[in-house]
């Protein structure tokens, strides 16, 4: 797995051993960002269920102003710290190894707010929803901001989570991705 642009251009990622993670491929992070793309730069991203914290060093690589990666696992957590060091990221991230809903908590206390927000669960376990009604009950995403899901093609998230409407969904062989705004 390897950043596709930017200033980390090319640098491969470090990744977990085993089939803890399920990183999101190149190809659907490269139609992510080809879709995002006027929306990266300056931005702060909030990537949710982060894993090898891919999107968010692709963002930072692109010219994103903040991320905030969020993984549960601790040592999942130190390999994005690693991977933010390799790839000359570290000093505008925040990487959180807790729980999404603590996380989502923290940050709406310290009133954060991102104009992007990625959430990438364990497939076929529910979380999206959840985590899409904590995020607003939270007020995390700006008016004007995009809230991304990546699921599998077979259990996609609903067209409409409280004040979240679907206005794109994208299908990459058996990923897909819907963009919400409010």
């Amino acid at each position: 797995m390897r950043i596709i642009a930017g200033t980390a251009r090319g640098r491969n990622l470090k990744s977990p051993k085993g089939m803890s993670t399920r990183p999101t491929s190149d190809r659907v992070r490269e139609a992510l960002f080809n879709i995002l793309s006027y929306q990266v730069p300056g931005s702060r991203l909030l990537d949710l269920f982060s894993g090898t914290g891919a999107i968010g060093i692709e963002a930072l690589s692109r010219g994103a102003e903040k991320v905030t990666l969020v993984e549960r696992d601790r040592n999942t957590a130190k390999i994005i710290l690693e991977n933010l060091r390799l790839c000359n990221v570290f000093e505008k991230a925040e990487v959180m190894a807790t729980d999404v809903n603590q996380a989502i908590q923290v940050l709406g206390r310290k009133k954060e707010t991102f104009n992007l927000i990625f959430i990438d669960p364990p497939y076929k376990k529910g979380f999206e929803i959840p985590t899409m009604q904590k995020v607003l009950e939270y007020n995390l995403l700006t008016h004007d901001g995009i809230l991304i899901v990546e699921s599998n093609r077979t259990d996609l998230p609903p067209e409409l989570v409280g004040g979240l409407k679907v206005f794109r969904r994208e299908r990459y062989g058996d990923t897909t991705l819907s963009f919400y705004r409010l």
